[in-house]
């Protein structure tokens, strides 16, 4: 199992727009072979540095299963507006992948 995690500090007062982003979004995740869920989280708001931290969270079989999804159409149609939602960011997004090591 592969989970790649997006970390993004998310401007006070911008949070019901981002979550909107993701929530009206048009998801090819499920057409690629290997992805297994996708969750987006949020975490502590941070006052005194301006942001309220989310995490997009999907689970994927393998780390090449993932890669393929970074590399694929699917991929580049669902980021081709990235760019237009910046504003709504305090500094860019974060990657974090893990690889499973042990797990019930």
């Amino acid at each position: 199992m592969f989970i790649a995690m997006n970390r993004f500090k998310v401007r006070i007062g911008s949070e019901a727009e981002f979550e909107s982003v993701w929530k009206n979004r048009d998801s090819r995740l499920p057409e690629m072979p290997g992805f297994e869920s996708f969750h987006l989280l949020r975490g502590a708001t941070n006052e005194e540095e301006g942001y309220t931290l989310y995490s997009s969270h999907t689970v994927w079989h393998s780390r090449e299963d993932f890669e393929n999804w970074t590399k694929s159409e699917q991929f580049r149609e669902a980021h081709r507006n990235a760019g237009s939602t910046k504003p709504l960011y305090v500094g860019p997004p974060q990657f974090e992948g893990f690889t499973a090591v042990y797990g019930n």
